[in-house]
């Protein structure tokens, strides 16, 4: 019997498959202390984005053989330092592009129309009257989708963009096969891959599905909000930290661009004070993948990919 640390709130799906083994948490969060008061007695770990899996955490880990990340990400982890102690790290990818596409598209609908500020208008009670002047918004029929970062999230929320009648450009480090977004809708232009600079530049919406990298740090920065038009709005799904939170925070206050919907911050769950006293950024708590359906799925790929290692087998979702 291993046992297995579970570090923050788990579905059931999880913590069924592995209850032939000592388990310890999965109805609360850990914070660092806990964590490194149990870690050094475990074979397993079933974590989350926000723990601090660093080379000092790791090092108390004497008998830790394989961390089950119940997320598509790892930048919580140093990847180096696990393979060093041979520690075997799994994610969840695959299985929850199609929610958090869903959502980047909800952030859009929500910031180009309004919609977060017309509902908190309605909730205050505010007198008003049907208007033909009244909430206007921005229409997405015809408008350009910049798509950063073309993986199975990116893709995702291209086709619907797609299906909306937005014509898509996409920054990738190389071509991807877009056939599956041009079937979409005949009536838009073809796919295309464009660098960076000219996405941002002809993009109404530019939307955020890169990994958190040294390379993609601050890819959002003061520069590159310059070189969007004053009209145009940023979505964020994928890490905070692609962000400069102050920059966008000014770039908002200052008219550089429209607006922006945000499901991840730089410093989460902390957020720039600033950005939650406008009314066009729209605000949601990392919820990109929490459908209940999806949250299962990943739960138990990331307890099979635990129960794998334990057995002697490979995982089925590695990183290292």
């Amino acid at each position: 019997m291993a046992r297995i640390i579970v570090t923050a709130p788990q579905m059931p799906e999880a913590l069924d498959r592995l209850s032939d083994h000592d388990v310890v948490g999965g109805d609360h969060f850990m914070d660092r202390a806990e964590l490194e008061s149990l870690i050094g007695d475990a074979d397993a770990l079933l974590t989350s984005l926000s723990d601090p899996l660093d080379a000092e955490m790791l090092a108390r880990a004497d008998r830790l053989k394989v961390i089950g990340q119940c997320a598509a990400g790892f930048n919580n982890i140093d990847l180096d330092a696990a393979t060093a102690r041979g520690i075997v790290v799994t994610t969840t990818p695959g299985v929850l592009h199609e929610a958090t596409a869903d959502l980047a598209f909800g952030l859009m609908l929500m910031v180009t129309r309004r919609l977060g500020e017309a509902e908190r208008l309605v909730r205050a009670g505010t007198p008003w009257r049907y208007d033909h002047t009244f909430m206007l918004g921005a229409g997405l029929q015809g408008a350009t989708l910049g798509i950063v970062g073309l993986g199975q999230i990116g893709e995702a929320m291209a086709r619907r963009g797609a299906a909306f009648g937005m014509d898509v450009v996409y920054d990738a480090r190389h071509d991807h096969d877009v056939s599956a977004i041009d079937a979409v809708n005949p009536h838009t232009a073809a796919t295309r891959r464009v660098d960076l600079q000219e996405l941002l530049a002809v993009s109404d919406v530019v939307s955020l599905h890169c990994p958190l990298t040294p390379r993609t740090a601050h890819l959002i920065d003061a520069d590159a909000l310059a070189t969007m038009k004053d009209s145009a709005f940023l979505i964020n799904t994928a890490r905070g930290g692609c962000v400069d939170e102050a920059a966008l925070a000014h770039a908002l206050q200052t008219g550089q661009i429209a607006g922006a919907g945000l499901d991840v911050y730089e410093h989460e769950p902390t957020i720039t004070p600033a950005l939650l006293e406008m009314d066009n950024v729209v605000a949601l708590p990392h919820i990109g993948s929490a459908t209940r359906q999806t949250r299962g799925v990943m739960s138990a790929l990331a307890a099979r990919n635990i129960l794998e290692v334990l057995a002697g087998r490979p995982a089925e979702t590695p990183v290292n």
